[in-house]
């Protein structure tokens, strides 16, 4: 596969809020494929990043399996084959 690009999912209870269906994104990090779903899908962008572009307090982004890291500047590492899944933390609201 040539055009391996990093898996990014949306839990059901982002869904609820803002519609976001799985998507394939490149990007060698965790803000380039964030970033590259956010231009398909504004809305989200809200949802997940403050207006400081950082990580909300609320949310959890996960690569394979291990929670980031790096919350405000979203530098972690994605590989082609990293599935990143989109969390919201808090229960309620």
């Amino acid at each position: 596969r040539d055009h391996a690009m990093a898996t990014v999912a949306f839990t059901p209870n982002i869904q609820r809020h803002v519609a976001c269906p799985e998507m394939d994104a490149p990007g060698a990090t965790v803000r380039e494929v964030l970033e590259y779903v956010f231009a398909a899908n504004p809305r989200a962008r809200g949802y997940v990043l403050d207006d400081q572009s950082a990580l909300r307090k609320h949310m959890i982004i996960f690569v394979d399996g291990e929670a980031i890291r790096d919350r405000v500047g979203l530098g972690d590492a994605v590989s082609a084959t990293s599935r990143v899944f989109v969390f919201q933390a808090l229960s309620g609201g």
